[in-house]
């Protein structure tokens, strides 16, 4: 039985309790992709706030890759001494992070970027930006670039990685039948939309051995017609643990999926709450490594019920840090109130306006 403050490891990186800090957007980087002091104090005061494990929000291995206005970039060395400072300042305050690496393919901004945004099949059918269609020597740099961004978050002293595979980003996309309508060897059966994914995992590894801690992001489905469904999403993540994968966060749905996207509105009742359960136990049947869950999570008595019932390994949240930093601490200090989270979604609204994400409500 898992308990929400015991510790535990996920490939040797010791971990003080199980509550994970999704992978969230802040908009706190500068207009070139770098980390900036206010970053490093938000994600410090994570860190003093309790998270056992930190996910950075997305970051980008390449520019054409990049998905939102004052979006981290790790895409080049000259990254490196200022994400040491982020780092430091997390170690320093008694946490742990991982940097989540990212391509929005053809969500990717071309008014951001100045580029092409790269696309797994040029449809415009979710998009209305001009696309270009990704090559096999396309795709390989992609994949060059993930290892480099991995190696980059090594040298910065990130504690690992993890590989955003869901959300409809690029590697979403390929995964996806809704997006990757290819007739080469990167569309058709799953085996062939999950090969740059594979690729990737592979690279990394030879980039960083065997003992840095690689996490995946995957949707249990898209929640679109003819998307990536359940079953194929189950038999990609026994794929990854094949491939040597750490762990995974189990997550779901994409900008296309209306009510049913990852950030859902109008958590009021328990019932409300971990709208992705029932998914993750079914990994959970799948595989034997640890299973992260993410998506709509309030209450510490939800919490604890999904770890004690054996839902997931490892809980993870996003928005409740947003509202409230410290709520792990206050947790483990007895006092179980639920975050006062709205689900209105206004602080990502806030932080495009190009101040960082923050709650209008204040922070408690």
């Amino acid at each position: 039985m898992r308990h929400l403050f015991e510790t535990s490891e996920i490939n040797g990186l010791e971990l003080k309790n199980r509550i994970i800090r999704s992978a969230t957007w802040t908009g706190m980087a500068d207009d070139s992709g770098n980390c900036s002091g206010q970053m490093i104090q938000y994600y410090e005061s994570l860190a003093q706030g309790g998270a056992g494990l930190i996910v950075t929000g997305h970051t980008y291995v390449m520019k054409n890759g990049q998905a939102g206005p004052r979006q981290l970039g790790v895409d080049c060395e000259e990254a490196i001494p200022v994400l040491r400072g982020l780092t430091a300042a997390v170690h320093k305050s008694g946490g742990r992070i991982v940097m989540q690496l990212s391509h929005a393919g053809m969500y990717a901004d071309p008014q951001l970027t100045g580029l092409d945004a790269k696309a797994v099949s040029a449809s415009k059918r979710y998009t209305p930006y001009r696309l270009k269609e990704l090559t096999s020597a396309c795709i390989e740099e992609i994949v060059q670039a993930f290892a480099a961004g991995a190696q980059h978050a090594e040298a910065a002293g990130f504690d690992g990685v993890q590989i955003h595979a869901g959300h409809g980003y690029l590697l979403s996309q390929f995964l996806s039948p809704a997006y990757n309508v290819r007739t080469d060897g990167y569309g058709g059966a799953l085996e062939n939309r999950a090969k740059p994914l594979m690729e990737i995992v592979r690279r990394i590894r030879e980039a960083t051995g065997r003992h840095y801690p690689l996490l995946v992001k995957l949707n249990c489905q898209d929640f679109l017609e003819g998307g990536l469904t359940v079953d194929e999403s189950q038999k990609v993540a026994v794929m990854l643990e094949a491939e040597g994968v750490d762990a995974i966060e189990v997550s779901g749905g994409t900008r296309e999926s209306g009510k049913f996207k990852s950030t859902r509105t109008s958590i009021v009742l328990e019932n409300d709450e971990a709208y992705f359960e029932q998914f993750a136990r079914s990994f959970k049947q799948q595989l034997r490594i640890p299973i992260a869950l993410v998506g709509g999570i309030r209450r510490h008595e939800t919490a604890a019920r999904l770890l004690e019932t054996g839902a997931a390994d490892y809980i993870a949240m996003s928005r409740p840090f947003i509202k409230e930093p410290g709520f792990v601490k206050r947790w483990q200090s007895g006092n179980t109130d639920m975050v006062g989270c709205m689900s209105d979604n206004e602080c990502l609204s806030i932080g495009l306006r190009g101040a960082g994400i923050r709650c209008r409500h204040g922070q408690d």
